[in-house]
């Protein structure tokens, strides 16, 4: 294979700053990561090596100018997502994968899908009343539900939120928690009041909550009631058994949207009780209304290393598959 030279110029000087980040980071790790190799000149970048990795790392970083062109920003995470795409033979820019701006924060910080997966499951919550979200930590499907409920609340949609979660976690149990029943649970809801501070900031969110415009609730609370005219997330949702799961769904009233978010691949219920997350999915599969949207590693929009945990615990549990867990073992 022939030898063959590119070169890729930044005319804007403020892109520029963004495309090689804080101390040249961006561009030295993106060097690092590609087949060709790649130095830059002022604003001029010069790709050189085998053809046809010099037209892989030419097409990774012109995706990548757009994300800056467009976003006027650029992260590690951004440069992984698109390489990704590449290698899988995608090559969407990323205005396609981008749904627009879905809402501004309280802080000024406009909320976008991140990824083709994000997009999708975006879109799963406008077309459905009811939309399972499940995928790996990271990936955005607790956020983006939070978002999607304040977008409803704010258009007049829905007249209130509920916010649902197991009180399950990792083994803990509520009787060795101080305080009183809602003291107990309230550490197992915390996620979803941090995700609506971000959105609303932390006054308007307490207003709407003393209002009860926004509800928290554990998900024994939700026995016995109907909910109309509401958008409900149901968040942790591999933390349920087959008949909370049953509950929950039919809690569902008019005028409602329900979002549902879990990973089957974290399931803390004691060891006799089935995820109701798993099975529904065999149960409602193929019903008009209802929507299942899987995120995967490539839609984790957190820090670079958490797709790389995820890898690694793929890896090790295919290893150990229909052998004895070392945690079983004596």
């Amino acid at each position: 294979m022939s030898e063959k030279e590119a070169r890729i110029s930044i005319v804007d000087n403020q892109d520029a700053a963004i495309f090689f980040g804080a101390k040249d980071a961006n561009f030295k790790y993106l060097a690092s990561i590609c087949g060709a190799g790649v130095s830059a000149r002022g604003a001029d970048i010069i790709i050189k090596g085998q053809e046809e990795e010099v037209d892989d790392t030419f097409a990774l970083i012109h995706s990548l100018l757009d994300i800056v062109k467009n976003e006027k920003q650029l992260t590690i995470t951004d440069i992984n997502y698109m390489r990704e795409l590449l290698k899988r033979g995608e090559q969407p820019r990323h205005l396609d994968i981008v749904s627009g701006t879905i809402l501004t924060t309280a802080r000024g910080k406009a909320v976008k899908a991140k990824t083709v997966g994000q997009k999708k499951y975006l879109q799963a919550i406008m077309d459905n009343d009811i939309v399972f979200a499940i995928g790996p930590a990271g990936t955005g499907k607790t956020y983006l539900a939070v978002v999607m409920a304040v977008r409803a609340l704010r258009n007049k949609e829905v007249s209130r939120i509920i916010l649902v979660r197991p009180a399950v976690e990792a083994g803990e149990k509520l009787g060795f928690l101080p305080g009183d029943l809602i003291d107990k649970v309230n550490p197992y809801l915390r996620p979803l009041y941090d995700g609506l501070f971000d959105i609303l900031g932390v006054d308007v969110a307490q207003r709407y909550m003393d209002k009860n415009i926004i509800e928290i609730v554990p998900l024994a609370y939700m026995r016995g009631r109907t909910l109309n005219d509401a958008f409900i997330i149901l968040d942790e949702a591999q933390n349920t058994t087959p008949q909370q799961m049953k509950m929950f769904l039919t809690r569902l009233g008019f005028g409602s949207k329900a979002v549902i978010t879990g990973d089957v691949t974290q399931v803390d219920l004691p060891r006799d009780n089935f995820s109701g997350l798993i099975e529904v999915q065999k149960i409602l599969k193929g019903i008009e209304g209802i929507a299942f949207q899987y995120l995967t590693k490539e839609d984790v929009v957190r820090h670079p290393l958490v797709q790389h945990i995820i890898d690694a615990y793929e890896q090790y549990e295919a290893s150990i598959d229909g052998a004895a867990s070392p945690r079983e073992e004596g």
